[in-house]
């Protein structure tokens, strides 16, 4: 494993949103790949903490409210502060709100938009000083679908994640000389505390079901092979790729 590409090895990575669902399942696979973590959450990451353990790595808990940026040079400072450095960066944590366009709230416009696309661009700001200053890095941010489509009833969702699709390549313009990869992962349908509400829903499960090639919700774990592959040595040629981890869905 020491030679390969995708060894991440002597790498110190931050996934944010890391307790559950998606976040969690990147974080063991970087453990799994060599990597220490540090994990951001709102809530105790105990059983992340656990899963890289047991891949024989270390973790830093953080625990953060990423709705503002006040967060964002803390997270920098206690990473670098318990395990040495900041090489990669997930940006995985956001949220989402549901209702009618004729009817959404300015509220939930704000909520949104500042968690998945504000607080995503500072905290990668305040990462990407860190990489330009010690060589370089990389940095993998969490879209969506609606990245490339629109849905319906998650105005700010779809705004913020087509945002961050953007944002990604801009990023990726402006530091890819610097040694700094910015790709992205748009998960598909996956099996999160966050779709709990569509995978009960009888009717809209099965016409999710009926419309990925695969046949089945994603595992947060699917997402794992996707982060190491972008974290690594074996992307260093790709900036600004936007890469699908969908079950099909999108070939459909």
């Amino acid at each position: 494993m020491s030679n390969s590409p995708f060894n991440l090895t002597g790498k110190v990575a931050i996934v944010t949103g890391a307790n559950t669902g998606i976040g969690q399942g990147i974080a063991v696979a970087l453990a799994q790949a060599g990597a220490d973590v540090a994990l951001v959450a709102r809530r105790d990451p105990a059983e992340t903490v656990s899963m890289i353990e047991a891949a024989g790595r270390k973790s830093a808990v953080i625990m953060a409210d990423l709705a503002t940026t006040e967060p964002c040079e803390r997270i920098i400072a206690e990473t670098k502060a318990a395990l040495g450095s900041v090489d990669i960066l997930v940006n995985n944590a956001g949220i989402i709100r549901r209702n009618d366009a004729l009817d959404f709230t300015e509220d939930d416009w704000d909520a949104v938009m500042d968690t998945n696309l504000k607080v995503l661009f500072f905290l990668t700001q305040a990462a990407g000083r860190e990489m330009a200053a010690n060589g370089g890095g990389s940095v993998i941010n969490v879209a969506s679908m609606l990245t490339f489509q629109g849905g319906i009833r998650v105005a700010s969702y779809t705004a913020s994640k087509s945002g961050v699709g953007g944002l990604t390549k801009l990023l990726a313009n402006e530091w890819a000389g610097k040694d700094i990869n910015v790709n992205a992962i748009a998960p598909g349908y996956i099996a999160t505390n966050n779709t709990a509400a569509l995978q009960a829903d009888e009717d809209r499960n099965r016409q999710i079901l009926e419309r990925i090639p695969v046949g089945r919700w994603g595992d947060p774990s699917d997402l794992g092979g996707a982060a190491v592959f972008l974290a690594s040595d074996a992307a260093k040629y790709v900036h600004g790729h936007i890469l699908a981890v969908d079950g099909g869905w999108l070939a459909r």
